[in-house]
């Protein structure tokens, strides 16, 4: 992305065990509005939430369903996805990221409490696609999140090309301070 590209929006999707009203969600698009100028963001789900289902959808189904919905997204704006944030919590953040990995141009990706690894098999590694994101990637992740510790995040986070901005903050999975959340997530945006 250039650095005279500001971006036009932000796709936030939920977590697998939530909808696209997530109190996290919520909270970053309350922040993002609130810049000057604001960023607008539009707050999806994924086809399983929406047809009532509570077993999450494969990447094969969630991936196409991203760039759909940021295709849809970036033509109300005006623009095209290469000027869009894509991210989300957890789940969503990984489909996301797996978008871009497979080609989808974005603007950069908002991953918050990327699911690493499955708790308790830290071998079990959800980053053969790491490799491809050559776009700015903000994580932003609880100290004691049983999906993926700090250090482990930053290990497999050198493999990404693009520019890498971790963050940590007090909590598990989901980080109950979700205006922290918010507002890491406001100050990145802000630096792009």
């Amino acid at each position: 992305m250039s650095s005279t590209t500001t971006p036009a929006g932000l796709l936030l999707t939920p977590g697998a065990g939530a909808d696209r009203e997530h109190q996290t969600l919520r909270a970053v698009e309350d922040h993002l509005a609130a810049l000057d100028p604001p960023l607008p963001v539009t707050r999806v789900d994924f086809p399983y939430r929406i047809a009532g289902r509570r077993a999450p959808d494969r990447p094969s189904v969630a991936v196409p369903h991203v760039r759909t919905e940021a295709e849809a997204f970036a033509d109300r704006l005006g623009v095209t996805t290469d000027r869009l944030l894509l991210g989300g919590r957890s789940y969503g953040g990984r489909m996301c990221s797996m978008a871009v990995a497979e080609g989808m141009p974005a603007a950069g990706l908002v991953l918050l409490s990327y699911p690493l690894h499955p708790p308790g098999k830290p071998s079990t590694l959800r980053v053969d696609h790491f490799g491809h994101l050559d776009v700015p990637v903000l994580f932003v992740s609880g100290d004691k999140d049983p999906f993926g510790r700090p250090e482990e995040l930053a290990e497999q986070a050198a493999a990404i090309p693009g520019p890498v901005t971790q963050v940590t903050l007090a909590g598990a999975h989901d980080v109950k301070a979700v205006d922290d959340v918010a507002r890491t997530v406001a100050d990145w945006v802000a630096t792009l």
